[in-house]
């Protein structure tokens, strides 16, 4: 349980902060970010209160549908990572102003690496999960609707084109566009679920020593 709790801790820390690098890469968000960066041009209120908001509203799906994914970590990333990645990316400002474009596409790489690795971590410690992530899971594991690399692949481009027409709506640019749902967010919505999987079976369920958990990311 120790080493589960701490996997689920650092899942959502990691993915926190990876939200950050993303935004510091300005090639796009991740697809649930690209959602809620629509969603505040709409509601002009701080990124972490309008995060926790949102997910309180994901939360009752998990709540109807299957309670099991709800646990330390939803409401670790329920009341915590909105504030994280607010002041993570203002550190980073802080830190590097003007990022050069070969610092930029290290900042999305990292960026993409950490967010897989973090969402595998805290799925596999199987002590709930992000609100959002649930929703795949449920659909995948509960519904038996289809593998869940490919359930998130399509509920992540429902989120991009949510999150760009709600940008533009919100009185967004058309041309800054590119900043929430650019080629890194294309490259999350194709392959964000497949290298969950990956890192899920390479990495995270070789920490946890369990067998087990196999059975619940098939």
């Amino acid at each position: 349980m120790k080493k589960r709790i701490i996997m689920s801790v650092l899942g959502v820390m990691t993915g926190a902060v990876s939200v950050a690098v993303f935004k510091m890469a300005a090639f796009g968000v991740d697809p649930f970010q690209s959602f809620m960066s629509g969603i505040s041009k709409l509601i002009p209120i701080s990124f972490g209160t309008l995060y926790v908001i949102v997910n309180a509203v994901l939360l009752s799906f998990s709540l109807i549908f299957d309670r099991h994914y709800i646990g330390i970590a939803t409401f670790i990333n329920l009341f915590l990572l909105g504030y994280v990645t607010e002041y993570s990316y203002k550190f980073l400002q802080w830190l590097v102003p003007e990022p050069s474009m070969p610092l930029r596409v290290v900042f999305l790489i990292v960026g993409i690496v950490i967010i897989c690795i973090g969402s595998s971590l805290y799925i596999t410690a199987d002590l709930g999960v992000s609100t959002y992530d649930a929703v795949a899971l449920i659909m995948a594991n509960k519904w038996k609707i289809g593998k869940f690399k490919f359930i998130r692949i399509c509920t992540d481009v429902c989120c991009v084109v949510l999150g760009s027409l709600m940008f533009v709506a919100g009185g967004g640019k058309f041309k800054a566009i590119p900043t929430i749902a650019g080629i890194g967010t294309i490259i999350t919505a194709f392959f964000m679920g497949p290298l969950i999987e990956f890192f899920s079976v390479h990495l995270a369920r070789k920490l946890l020593d369990d067998k087990k958990t196999s059975s619940n990311q098939s």
